[in-house]
C-alpha cells in the first residue's frame, strides 16, 4: 500500500491532458502560497517554525479551499522529509499502523498528513498517540470541524493549532491571475475575466471551489480566435449546469450544509427533511448535521424557544449513542421541531454587538460597586462598597449600574418579536424604565 502526497500523485483520464487547475497551480513554496500571511508571511509563526527545523505536531484548522494540504505538502517540500498522507474518510487503524511501521525505519523524522482527521474515532485518533510522541512521525492533522471538539484531548495536548483563515477577495484575485496564465501556458486560450462578482460568490473564499468554477468554464466554453470573455452571466449560466456534476463528493458537501441551514432558519421543515435526507443517502457524519443543528438552536430561535437548545443537545448526544441507521429518525425530529420553532437571533445579535464594543472600546474598568473584594486594601478602596444584593430588595430586583461608566445605557439585547421574548421586553421595560428604552 502506497502513502504517496495527494499533491504529487494524481490520475488522469485517457482524454485528459492535464492534472485539474487546482493540481497544477499547487505551489511547493512559501513564495508561491496564497493567503494565510499571519502563519507563513515573512514573520509568520509556522514559517519560523518550518524554518527553525523545530516542527511540533501540528493541526490545520479552517474551511475548505484555504490551503491546508497546500501547507502540508510545503512544509514536507522544505524540510526535506519522508512524507505520508492519510485520508480519515477511507484509512482505519491498521493504515495507520503500517505508515507508523515504515516511518520507523526512516533515517528522519516522518511527517503524517491525515486529512479531515475529525472523521477518525477515538480508536483511530488513539493509535497515533505513541507515535506522536516518541517523535516516529510529525502530524499534521487537516480539519474544517472545531479540533477541541473533533481531537482527543491527548492528540490536542500534543499539537500546535493553526487557524485558517478564508481567502479575501484580493487574495482570490490573485488566484484568478494565477489560473489565466496557467490556461494560457496549457491550451493556449487567452482568458479574460470582464466580471468576477460571480465568480468570487461562487467561491465563498474557497480556492478550489473557485479554480474549479474557471476550469469548468474555460472547458466547456468555445473560444473566439483564441480569446474567451468570462462575465457574470456566462459564469453563472455554466456553473449552475456543471458544479454539482462535477464534485458531488467534495463542494456540494458544504452547499447541502448550508441549504439545510437554511431550510431550519425560514422554517420549512419540508425543505429541511429533504436536504437531511440528501446527506443521510450520501453518508455524511451525522454527529455533523446535530452539531450544526445545536448551532442553530441558539444562533436562529434562541430565547424565542430555549427548549430548541434542549432537544438539540439532547439529539446530539442520542446520534452519539445510536449511529445509523436509527439515528436518522432522531435528526428528523429535531429537525422538523427545530424548522417549526419561532425563530430570534437576539442572542447572536447581542454578544455581536458586546465583540464590537469590547474591540473598539477596549478593556473599560469594572465599576467599584461590582468588583470583587477579597482584601482589607480592596475594601478600603471602595471595592463593593456599593453594591446592592438583588435578593434583599422586593421582587429581587435593585437598580444598579453594572456597566462601565463609558458605555453606561447602551443597549446589546433587543428581544426579538415572539410571544416567549415579548415577555422578556415587558418585564425588563418595567425594571429598567427607560434606561435600555425596552
Amino acid at each position: 500500500m502506497a502513502y504517496l502526497c495527494p499533491c504529487i500523485q494524481y490520475k488522469m483520464s485517457e482524454t485528459a491532458k492535464f492534472p485539474p487547475l487546482a493540481e497544477q497551480l499547487r505551489p511547493d513554496s512559501f513564495n508561491g502560497y496564497v493567503g494565510q500571511q499571519h502563519l507563513v508571511g515573512g514573520n509568520g509563526v509556522l514559517r519560523l517554525a518550518v524554518e527553525s527545523g523545530n516542527l511540533p505536531s501540528m493541526i490545520f484548522w479552517g474551511p475548505p479551499g484555504v490551503g491546508k494540504t497546500t501547507l502540508a505538502f510545503i512544509i514536507s517540500q522544505s524540510l526535506s522529509r519522508p512524507f505520508y498522507t492519510l485520508s480519515a474518510i477511507n484509512s482505519g487503524v491498521k493504515d495507520i499502523r503500517e505508515v507508523i511501521d515504515i516511518a520507523k525505519t526512516s533515517a528522519s523524522n516522518a511527517i503524517l498528513f491525515i486529512d479531515e482527521i475529525h472523521r477518525f474515532s477515538k480508536s483511530q485518533q488513539d493509535s497515533l498517540l505513541g507515535a506522536v510522541e516518541k517523535g516516529i512521525v510529525t502530524l499534521i492533522g487537516a480539519t474544517t470541524e472545531n479540533p477541541s471538539f473533533e481531537v482527543i484531548g491527548p492528540l490536542l495536548s500534543r499539537c500546535q493549532v493553526y487557524v485558517l483563515k478564508s481567502l479575501t477577495e484580493d487574495e482570490l484575485k490573485t488566484i484568478i491571475a494565477k489560473a489565466i496564465k496557467k490556461i494560457k501556458e496549457t491550451t493556449g486560450i487567452d482568458l479574460q475575466i470582464k466580471e468576477d462578482e460571480a465568480l468570487m460568490r461562487i467561491s465563498g473564499g474557497d480556492a478550489r471551489k473557485l479554480l474549479n468554477a474557471i476550469e469548468i468554464i474555460a472547458g466547456t466554453s468555445k473560444a473566439e480566435s483564441g480569446k474567451l470573455e468570462i462575465d457574470n452571466a456566462r459564469t453563472l449560466k455554466i456553473i449552475q449546469q456543471n458544479l454539482a456534476l462535477y464534485d458531488k463528493k467534495g463542494e456540494m458537501h458544504y452547499d447541502i450544509i448550508s441549504a439545510f441551514i437554511k431550510s431550519l432558519r425560514g422554517s420549512d421543515p419540508n425543505a429541511a427533511v429533504y436536504w437531511l435526507a440528501r446527506m443521510i443517502e450520501s453518508g455524511e457524519d451525522p454527529l455533523f448535521i446535530a452539531r450544526r443543528m445545536l448551532i442553530l438552536a441558539s444562533e436562529d430561535i434562541g430565547n424565542a424557544n430555549p427548549n430548541a437548545l434542549l432537544l438539540a443537545n439532547s439529539c446530539f448526544d442520542a446520534v452519539h449513542k445510536t449511529g445509523y441507521p436509527e439515528c436518522r429518525i432522531i435528526l428528523s425530529q429535531c429537525a422538523t421541531y427545530l424548522a417549526c420553532s419561532p425563530k430570534s437571533n437576539a442572542s447572536y445579535m447581542a454578544i455581536e454587538d458586546a465583540l464590537a464594543m469590547v474591540r473598539s472600546k477596549g478593556d473599560l474598568p469594572v465599576p467599584l460597586q461590582i468588583r470583587n473584594a477579597p482584601t482589607r486594601l480592596m475594601k478600603n478602596l471602595g471595592y463593593g462598597a456599593e453594591y446592592k444584593y438583588a435578593h434583599s430588595f422586593e421582587g429581587n430586583f435593585t437598580e444598579l449600574e453594572f456597566m462601565p461608566d463609558q458605555i453606561a445605557g447602551t443597549k446589546f439585547y433587543e428581544p426579538g418579536n415572539n410571544p416567549r421574548e415579548n415577555e422578556f421586553r415587558t418585564r425588563l421595560k418595567h425594571l429598567w424604565k427607560n434606561k435600555y428604552k425596552y
